[in-house]
């Protein structure tokens, strides 16, 4: 196979990177055929080490550069070369920014054939660190003693950290100290070739405005060893602690938390807020985790909406609630629906928390409830789509061209499928009026937009 094509694995060659692929790769080409580098950046002249080759592309890996980027920063973590969380550290936060902008351009002219839409620059944070609001990392062990941090990229073993660059830092302190705690009582790590040991995940929840914590301790086995002085001693030594946890999951999976959920010290959710809304937050909550760029995505949408207070709205994929209450304070009515149960039942409860009353909130598939509102005269002039990365269902699309909402506003984690589902809309008689790309995730690959379309 590798005779016909023009490079060899194992060879060495000097390429000039051209572009970054959606997962921050540089990629060079060889007589029009792809290479995808870790670590390049566009405009660098390299060698590089062929390390896969396959019929339409390869891998490889940096040897030396010759001639580098403008945007090339040395990346500030110490661990960042092994550590599987960032993948933008060694390129400038401008640079980041300009890429992020290039990448949505480049999907929405690929994929949904939408060339003159009106792209906005990035916005960006100010300050692009210590933004997470959450931490979730594996345990495990070596030399007797207990690590967690994240995995290596591509593998499953764990880098211990100390520190993470993109975390609050207090969700570092909480990591560290339930480590700490918990080896001192010999609590064993989980093993999950053998499914043995006790502790798999120490999981922190940080309230930027309030400042309240909570700790969630993952565990295989229902008992915790020595949990009443691993508690007290969590609660004595971290400030601001108003919820311990533990979470129990038995099973051999890679899914994070269990289906049994106990509270070992305090309250069973902790309290945060975004902009003037109140948000209940328990273990399980989706909560986005970066609650100032939120703040700057959702004021994007509510533009967007337009409300004047005498319009009906419809969120599909509501979650908790984050966007149906920020909407329900400008509209008249504001229906929300989520698949997933315990979210409807956190938006039930933020909507009493706020004492907002002009919305509802429905279990189910968008593409299910909407529909059914549709029959019983429900209709929206104003629709909100927020969906998870793989997009809006195509039943979803096929309601939303029946029903003939004025404006669709459209929250996509995923400018892929943003760019795909953007191009049903258009032929169903939308047009895509402008893009509003918001960057929830420094030093990463991801991107945020928000996305007027309107009826033609």
């Amino acid at each position: 196979m590798n005779q016909t094509l023009p490079v060899q694995k194992n060879e060495y060659y000097d390429i000039q990177f051209e572009d970054l692929t959606h997962d921050g790769a540089g990629v060079a080409k060889v007589e029009g055929y792809p290479i995808f580098v870790p670590n390049g950046l566009p405009g660098e002249k390299a060698k590089i080490k062929i390390t896969k080759v396959n019929k339409g592309y390869s891998f490889g890996r940096l040897i030396e550069i010759y001639e580098k980027s403008a945007d090339r920063v040395d990346a500030p973590c110490p661990i960042y070369k092994e550590c599987g969380g960032c993948q933008l550290q060694h390129l400038s936060y401008e640079g980041q920014l300009k890429a992020k902008e290039k990448q949505v351009r480049d999907v929405l002219t690929r994929i949904g054939k939408l060339n003159d839409v009106l792209v906005h620059p990035v916005l960006g944070m100010e300050d692009p660190w210590r933004y997470r609001n959450k931490a979730q990392v594996p345990v495990g062990e070596r030399e007797g003693g207990l690590i967690a941090g994240f995995y290596q990229k591509r593998s499953h073993e764990i880098i211990d950290m100390r520190a993470c660059l993109i975390q609050q830092d207090i969700n570092d302190e909480v990591v560290q100290t339930v480590k700490e705690v918990c080896e001192k009582y010999g609590v064993s790590a989980y093993d999950e070739k053998r499914h043995k040991g006790t502790i798999r995940h120490i999981m922190a929840r940080h309230g930027l405005v309030t400042g309240e914590v909570m700790v969630v301790i993952v565990t295989r086995t229902p008992d915790l060893p020595h949990g009443k002085r691993i508690v007290e001693e969590i609660v004595s030594r971290i400030n601001g602690v108003k919820s311990v946890i533990q979470n129990v999951n038995t099973k051999k999976t890679n899914v994070i938390l269990g289906d049994e959920t106990r509270v070992l010290w305090g309250e069973e959710v902790i309290y945060d807020y975004i902009g003037d809304v109140k948000f209940a937050i328990s273990s399980r909550s989706f909560y986005q985790v970066n609650p100032e760029q939120t703040k700057v995505l959702y004021e994007q949408a509510l533009s967007y909406a337009d409300l004047t207070g005498e319009e009906e709205v419809i969120d599909a994929y509501c979650g908790i609630g984050t966007i149906s209450l920020f909407l329900a304070k400008k509209a008249k009515k504001v229906y929300g629906v989520e698949i997933v149960p315990e979210a409807i039942e956190d938006a039930k409860r933020n909507a009493e928390l706020n004492g907002i009353e002009n919305v509802e909130f429905a279990v189910g598939e968008a593409e299910t409830v909407i529909p059914k509102w549709y029959e019983q005269g429900i209709t929206a002039e104003v629709l909100v789509v927020d969906p998870p990365r793989k997009g809006c269902d195509e039943s979803l699309l096929k309601t939303i061209l029946d029903m003939k909402p004025k404006r669709v506003v459209y929250v996509s984690c995923n400018p892929a499928t943003l760019a795909r589902d953007l191009r049903i809309l258009e032929d169903g008689g939308y047009q895509t009026q402008e893009v509003q790309p918001v960057d929830m995730f420094p030093h990463t690959t991801h991107v945020e937009c928000c996305v007027l379309l309107v009826k033609k």
